[in-house]
């Protein structure tokens, strides 16, 4: 199913979860969301380019736009964060 990111129509108003943005799994039938599952403030859909698999960059994007930090590995048992 595909990915849709949403995010609060007004910035100031909502959850942290919609400010930020998030994303959801849809089916192409459903309807769009309109309203914060968590706290009920409007959202829109973000348009986004399609996505084409799971690449090395995208999968660093979003997690490093979910707060996440990312991590290589220099050696055995130890590691470097990217960012």
């Amino acid at each position: 199913m595909p990915m849709y990111v949403y995010e609060a129509k007004e910035g100031a108003k909502g959850c942290a979860k919609c400010r930020a943005g998030f994303e959801i799994s849809q089916s192409i039938n459903d309807p769009k969301l309109t309203a914060c599952p968590d706290c009920g403030a409007p959202i829109f859909r973000v348009i986004q380019a399609p996505g084409l698999g799971h690449s090395k960059t995208d999968l660093h994007y979003r997690a490093k736009r979910a707060g996440f930090s990312c991590l290589k590995k220099v050696q055995k048992g130890e590691y470097e964060k990217m960012y």
